[in-house]
């Protein structure tokens, strides 16, 4: 891990731990919400799906922009990082967080899959946490728990809603 510390530029982290904290904790926001609502796992896959491309490409676009508005910020010319591979970083990372919660709707029918997917969810959220933690040289235990309590309020404010609008 030390190696990926020496590598790994600091905005390139950011991406990361946002792409993967955002599509773990929106994606089964999603799905939790949907599944809580609709009893048809195709309306869910597909809502999950929809949810996790159109919100990765949404991140991905947002972090090109924000971050090239710095780059022009930046007279000095300390920001060095490509806007291309941050982009990149964001995009996949918020897929790659997004399938925490959508793997167990694909495996699994409802209602199990809707609790797999919250435990998959909380699972991937201490795991990131605890990772960036580790990174950042800086109590991977509680930062894995922060982490785990985010995505616990985002979690139960999706079944809220999916509960209250239930169709």
């Amino acid at each position: 891990m030390r190696k990926v510390r020496e590598i790994l530029h600091e905005d390139y982290l950011r991406s990361l731990m946002f792409g993967l904290q955002d599509g773990i904790v929106s994606t089964t926001g999603v799905v939790v919400g949907i599944s809580t609502g609709v009893s048809d796992k195709a309306i869910i896959v597909l809502a999950a799906l929809v949810a996790v491309t159109v919100e990765a490409s949404s991140m991905a676009a947002g972090q090109y922009s924000s971050e090239k508005a710095v780059h022009q910020l930046d007279k000095s010319g300390k920001h060095t990082d490509s806007l291309f591979v941050g982009a990149l970083i964001m995009f996949l990372s918020y897929l790659m967080g997004g399938t925490f919660s959508i793997i167990p709707i694909l495996l699994f029918d409802q209602p199990i899959a809707r609790i797999f997917a919250i435990l998959s969810a909380f699972f991937g959220l201490f795991i990131v946490g605890y990772i960036k933690g580790y990174l950042v040289e800086h109590r991977p235990l509680r930062s894995a728990i922060e982490l785990f309590i985010i995505g616990s309020i985002t979690t139960t404010v999706g079944i809220i809603v999916g509960y209250l609008l239930k169709v």
